[in-house]
């Protein structure tokens, strides 16, 4: 049933009711007053005849009655009228002209308690008529003694009854009347008012259901559909005002898809809902653009790589991951963030992702990676490659164990590609900044660390110090008789000499020790945590190492040796710019006793 139906039905089935209330009140009242009515009547008409009896029995013509209740009945509406003795006047007077004892047990009833008795024999398609017996009371009160006449009755013993039956067709009659007409007016009001529903309702009707089609289509994320066939011009208005916002919504939709979509990677689970998607896509911007705003204020690349895991792990879920960077200059990887274990061989071999600049799945194509090995039946892997500069990739290596993590990431791809999209200018920032940093603080001709990165590192050593309660061993190194290599074979040569110098100084120094190239020909290594044994004996390696080399010169070969000052930090002095210089002053005394020496600064050097 549809709305217009169900709304001329409810208004139907309430004027019916309200009507039929109505009816049945009308016919209930109209009854109540037209018995009444006939009531009041009849007790009056009781009352005269019980005067008029009176009377003719005080001027002797009582013989007379019968003819005056004979005329009594040519009454409208009085059927029958009779009178009742009771059984004291019957004693007394007898039973009367016209036999006047009691015609039924309702007469007897009403001589015997002295009550009035209405009975109403109602009919609907007969005639009904309404009985009323009422008893007259003997009493000596009044202008008129009883008691006097009636000397065989006592005081309130009824003397007799006058009962009369009364027709009421008129007063049915005209309730039916009555009813007849209210259901004449009330079909009436119906079809008034089905008429002006038709009229007034029907356009706004119309009008709903149009806008009930086209919320639905709204609901499943159609927004295309538009309000029809409306009627009136109120109706139109508003039809008019949400076809207007409908279009602006679809503008402004087709807009962000154009626009702002395009900042993003593609995203396969797409909802049906245009709207929807446009929310995701602008909290997707959001949370990007939050990312990417973090990030440009963070001082490392380390840390930028480290806020990138939180993004995986946290906002994305997901549990087994690394970061890697392929170098595609020197073709070499390196890992740059460990979260879980390293399933392949990647560090050695280089990954397939980066060579193919593909994504691998080995759901796929099972073994798709020989280099990748794990026995677990469930185990899958994802590689998938980023290209952030001609020089740079990155690599995020993910490992799953069951297959709805295999769906999840299969799904969250985009979302992965659009935050490493958005570190790419960042990450290519802060490798320039380390680029820079790196060449501003290191020796172009040996790779080695400069003067420069000497006063950066000053500072960590001091913390070092500080923290750990440990000694710093200060090496001051000097190529002998430098300048004549310079002289006799040219600078080429010179600068091989440099070289094979530093290369010496790597291979007999830890990772933890700090190797400076200080001046032209000098050197300054420093020595984590040593002592003054130590310290002679890794000088002792390194000058033995060097003057043991053959450095080739054209056809021939050179050896060099060099002369090296030590010193303690903070054992000799608390200052580390004084323990540089108690390191020359040593160093000045190895080259004046002869040069190829090592000499231990001591107190006795300030003599």
């Amino acid at each position: 049933m549809n709305t217009k139906n169900k709304i001329i039905l409810l208004v139907v089935s309430i004027l019916t009711t309200m009507f039929l209330f109505l009816i049945i009140n009308i016919t209930y009242s109209f009854k109540e007053y037209g018995i009444k009515s006939i009531d009041d009547n009849a007790k009056a008409l009781a009352l005269t005849i019980r005067h008029s009896l009176t009377s003719q029995m005080l001027a002797g013509a009582i013989k007379d009655r019968e003819l005056f209740l004979s005329q009594l009945e040519d009454i409208p509406n009085i059927n029958k009228i009779w009178l009742s003795r009771s059984e004291a006047v019957v004693k007394e007077y007898g039973k009367g002209n016209n036999n006047e004892l009691p015609r039924d047990k309702i007469d007897q009833k009403v001589l015997k308690t002295g009550k009035t008795i209405k009975i109403i024999n109602d009919n609907l398609f007969s005639k009904s008529s309404y009985r009323i017996t009422i008893p007259y009371i003997a009493s000596r009160k009044g202008k008129i003694n009883c008691i006097s006449c009636h000397t065989k009755a006592k005081e309130g013993e009824p003397l007799g009854a006058i009962s009369m039956e009364v027709s009421i067709d008129k007063v049915k009659d005209m309730g039916i009347s009555i009813v007849s007409d209210t259901i004449l007016i009330l079909a009436l009001l119906i079809i008034l008012v089905i008429i002006l529903i038709n009229i007034l309702i029907t356009p706004f009707l119309t009008l709903l259901i149009s806008i009930k089609t086209v919320m639905n289509k709204a609901q499943n994320g159609d927004y295309s559909h538009r309000i029809t066939n409306t009627k009136g011009q109120e109706a139109k208005d508003v039809a008019s005002w949400i076809n207007n916002l409908l279009e602006k919504l679809e503008g402004t939709l087709d807009a962000i898809d154009t626009k702002i979509s395009i900042f993003l990677s593609h995203n396969k689970n797409i909802k049906k809902d245009r709207l929807l998607n446009v929310k995701n896509t602008i909290n997707r911007l959001s949370d990007i653009y939050k990312f990417r705003k973090t990030i440009e204020h963070d001082e490392t690349l380390e840390k930028i790589y480290q806020r990138l895991a939180n993004i995986l792990k946290n906002k994305l879920g997901i549990k087994d991951f690394n970061i890697f960077e392929a170098d595609t200059i020197n073709d070499s990887v390196c890992a740059v963030l460990i979260e879980k274990k390293i399933y392949c061989s990647i560090l050695e071999t280089g990954c397939r992702a980066d060579r193919t600049n593909t994504i691998v799945d080995s759901k796929q194509f099972k073994d798709v990676c020989s280099f990748c090995k794990n026995n677990d039946s469930n185990f899958n892997y994802f590689c998938i490659p980023f290209a952030i500069s001609n020089e740079l990739d990155i690599i995020i290596s993910i490992n799953t164990h069951n297959e709805e993590e295999n769906t999840k990431i299969r799904k969250i791809i985009p979302y992965i590609t659009d935050y490493v999209d958005a570190a790419k200018t960042v990450i290519v920032s802060k490798k320039l900044m380390k680029v820079l940093e790196t060449n501003a603080q290191t020796d172009a001709l040996t790779g080695l660390y400069n003067r420069k990165y000497l006063d950066y590192t000053i500072p960590k050593i001091q913390y070092q110090i500080n923290r750990a309660d440990i000694l710093f061993g200060l090496l001051l190194i000097d190529i002998d008789h430098f300048k004549q290599v310079n002289d006799t074979y040219g600078h080429g040569v010179g600068d091989e000499v440099i070289k094979i110098v530093a290369k010496t100084l790597v291979e007999n120094t830890r990772n933890s020790d700090v190797i400076i190239r200080y001046g032209g020909e000098e050197f300054l290594i420093l020595l984590y945590n040593c002592d003054a044994n130590f310290i002679f004996e890794v000088a002792n390696k390194i000058r033995n190492s060097l003057q043991n080399k053959q450095i080739p010169v054209g056809d021939s070969y050179i050896q060099k040796t060099m002369s090296i000052g030590t010193s303690l930090y903070p054992k000799d002095n608390e200052n580390f710019d004084t323990c540089i210089k108690y390191a020359d002053l040593a160093l000045y005394k190895a080259k004046n006793d002869g040069r190829n020496k090592i000499v231990n600064f001591s107190a006795k050097l300030l003599l």
